[in-house]
């Protein structure tokens, strides 16, 4: 095994650093300004049972320290991947994972079902902070009994390796983790955007079209970086973590609390080869302090606090 080589369940990558869905498209994208080969993984934009136009535009804004978004999963639906994108990534030598949305149990479950016949995925995102129509509108995520409603319905279907990503718009993350990993999450993922808005104070109005969305970049890691923190102490399951990650040492900080791999977002958009930096980064800290492997580093933090 690798000096950077780690495991989330099953899947094994051969470094700690993926890119975080949403910010990296298909990976394709950034071809010409990263070799995907190098990277631990590539989690690919959020993917739905049916097709979604997204959210009216403006859709995107820059806040002190961060991003604001609210796409609304803008994508060409499930089948459309399979059949005109996973073509194209079937054969990059790096872990590709899709991260799946949905508006029930049900059509989680669907769309997992049809990613799981697709050989070159080994593994997916449940992105479980999507509104439950059945129930008003509420996040799944931000209850145990939403969260594990999902995990359930997912797992009696899909066999490989799911990975739970986590909404930080909770009292208590630490419970919903302990909610999915019972309902058989191999992983969890964390931490989602939190919830902010934006209001342009000379057109008296909120910038985004539907007022609020998600904040994301550095302004989010401290919160970010404390929930990897209780979620390790709560759970047995391996942890991503995320959230403003802009170097290396912000992802050691990660893996120190507890995290087995990182994703990085935001800081796609400002530095497209962002993600070879902190591969190079951490191999960096790992030989000047004597480290054999990442692996040594997990949730290190934790003994001496």
């Amino acid at each position: 095994m690798s000096l950077l080589t780690t495991n989330i369940g099953s899947l094994t990558l051969k470094n700690p650093v993926m890119t975080a869905s949403g910010t990296f498209g298909y990976g394709l994208e950034f071809a010409d300004f990263v070799d995907l080969s190098q990277l631990g993984g590539i989690i690919v934009k959020g993917t739905t049972l049916e097709p979604r136009q997204g959210n009216p535009y403006p859709r995107m804004a820059e806040t002190a320290q961060g991003m604001l978004n609210c796409v609304g999963l803008q994508n060409k639906g499930v089948d459309y991947f399979c059949e005109h994108i996973y073509p194209q990534l079937r054969d990059l030598d790096t872990a590709v994972l899709v991260n799946v949305s949905g508006h029930s149990p049900e059509t989680y479950a669907e769309c997992a079902r049809r990613i799981a016949e697709l050989l070159g995925i080994p593994a997916i995102e449940l992105n479980i902070s999507c509104p439950n129509v059945k129930q008003g509108g509420m996040a799944f995520g931000v209850t145990p009994e939403g969260a594990a409603s999902v995990v359930r319905a997912v797992r009696a279907v899909y066999p490989k390796t799911l990975i739970v990503k986590l909404s930080p718009n909770v009292t208590s993350i630490a419970e919903i983790a302990r909610a999915v990993e019972a309902e058989g999450a191999d992983a969890v993922s964390l931490i989602n955007t939190l919830m902010g808005m934006a209001i342009d104070a000379e057109r008296r109005r909120p910038v985004l079209s539907i007022g609020t969305g998600g904040l994301s970049g550095p302004a989010v890691k401290p919160v970010a970086l404390r929930m990897v923190w209780q979620v390790f102490d709560a759970v047995k399951i391996p942890i991503v973590g995320l959230g403003g990650i802009m170097n290396a040492t912000d992802a050691i900080e990660f893996i120190l609390a507890g995290a087995s791999a990182i994703e990085i977002g935001t800081a796609n958009f400002i530095d497209p080869a962002v993600t070879i930096k902190v591969i190079d980064g951490i191999r960096d800290y790992l030989e000047r302090h004597h480290f054999s492997s990442v692996r040594e580093l997990i949730g290190l933090a934790h003994q001496s606090a």
